[in-house]
């Protein structure tokens, strides 16, 4: 019941709205990389335990991140009408990975999602920071049927697996394999991540129907949760989604190395 929840527990709902709207926008992501850790943490403040804490934040970050995302993509189609076709044809074959990804999460113990999650933003992190310099870089592989098959349903499983859109995954494969600019990536990101999402929101939500004992929740998605943060993430989002336009692409590329790499050190408990 509402009672149960302390007022550090919504202004702190609140304020992962807007942090991960903006930095969805802005860099292409889904804002898991945010929602997810932030999420678990206030959970367990209020004494949820940590299994049941992580498939909730796993859960509901992928319900955000669809009306999330949405919003971000359609300030970036505005500007870049060429990353329509790339963003649904990858996002498709997200969408099945997706709900692969999140069965197999429900049955996963929470600490090894959390050091799967940290080991891969991680490698993102140095990967972005060794290449900082390079404005695009050239395509390694075609983008043709199988690539895209390839690449959408392994970001699209990652996604599923560890509550994020899977962007922050996609941009550093389009960049570094496919030769995308920066803003490209993010771009097509958005869109992908918006339909991955679906699938993988969808699997928590059957594999935690009439399991999951918190409050207000549709399977393991927390229905208080999804309210408070969608309502501040999805204007945050258009707003992140206008800047990046702005913003020279080697800062995009540091602002978001700098913030993977810390939340890669946070999950990997190296960082309290």
């Amino acid at each position: 019941m509402m009672f149960m929840f302390p007022i550090e527990y919504f202004i702190g709902l609140i304020l992962i709205g807007i942090c991960a709207g903006f930095a969805s926008g802005l860099l292409g992501v889904g804002g898991g990389f945010i929602i997810v850790p932030l999420q678990y943490f206030l959970l367990k403040y209020i004494g949820v335990e940590p299994d049941l804490a992580m498939l909730i934040s796993l859960a509901t970050s992928l319900a955000i991140i669809v009306p999330t995302s949405l919003s971000g993509a359609y300030r970036h189609t505005r500007t870049m009408d060429n990353i329509i076709k790339p963003g649904l044809r990858l996002g498709i074959f997200g969408i099945i990975g997706g709900v692969i990804g999140g069965f197999v999460a429900s049955g996963l113990p929470s600490r090894i999602l959390e050091i799967i999650f940290g080991c891969l933003l991680l490698f993102i992190a140095v990967n972005n920071i060794i290449n900082i310099n390079k404005e695009r870089q050239d395509s390694k592989i075609p983008f043709n049927l199988l690539s895209t098959a390839i690449i959408g349903l392994a970001v699209g499983f990652s996604s599923g697996l560890l509550g994020v859109g899977g962007g922050i995954f996609l941009i550093a494969i389009l960049t570094t394999l496919l030769g995308f600019s920066m803003i490209e990536a993010i771009g097509t990101s958005s869109i992908f991540i918006s339909l991955t999402a679906i699938g993988g929101f969808l699997s928590y939500v059957v594999s935690g129907w009439g399991v999951n004992t918190f409050p207000y929740s549709i399977g393991y998605v927390s229905i208080i949760n999804f309210v408070l943060i969608t309502a501040f993430s999805v204007p945050l989002a258009s707003v992140g989604a206008k800047f990046a336009h702005k913003v020279p692409q080697k800062k995009l590329k540091f602002v978001f190395s700098i913030l993977v790499m810390y939340m890669a050190l946070k999950m990997l408990g190296i960082l309290p």
